[in-house]
């Protein structure tokens, strides 16, 4: 194939385009900071879950992904127009000795930041549905 030939360079920059999204990915769950105090290893946030949020007239509704989270081990809160979930991911204890051959999904602790739209809001019934947390925040006025 030519230089020229667009299926050349769509294949090139398809790689390319994978490759980065493999490093981003390893980045986003990369551990808290090694040299860092253990004890603030152990309180220091690990990863993000991902979220949407999405508006209606009446409310947001923030959808963090949270993949075998205990929702007895998660925190939601407001504070100064930023919504914090917090809480940790812990491997159950008849797997710790397992032999691991893959592991994508992160441990430990994790905490997510959003910046919410203008307005008041009120956390009405945080649930769990399909391994993702659902917060529903109703508008006040």
């Amino acid at each position: 194939m030519k230089k020229t030939d667009p299926r050349a360079w769509m294949w090139s920059d398809a790689l390319e385009m994978l490759s980065r999204a493999e490093r981003l990915h390893r980045q986003m769950f990369q551990p808290a900071a090694a040299n860092a105090p253990q004890s603030a290893r152990r309180h220091a946030p690990c990863w993000e879950p991902p979220v949407d949020v999405l508006e209606t007239e009446r409310e947001l509704l923030v959808l963090a992904a949270l993949p075998g989270v205990n929702p007895n081990h998660i925190h939601v809160a407001i504070n100064g127009g930023v919504l914090l979930i917090s809480g940790e991911r812990v491997l159950p204890p008849q797997l710790r000795t397992a032999t691991i051959h893959r592991m994508e999904l992160p441990q430990g602790r994790f905490e997510r930041q959003v910046a919410l739209p203008p307005g008041r809001y009120e956390v009405t019934r945080p649930t769990v549905l399909d391994g993702c947390l659902a917060i529903v925040l109703r508008k006040t006025v």
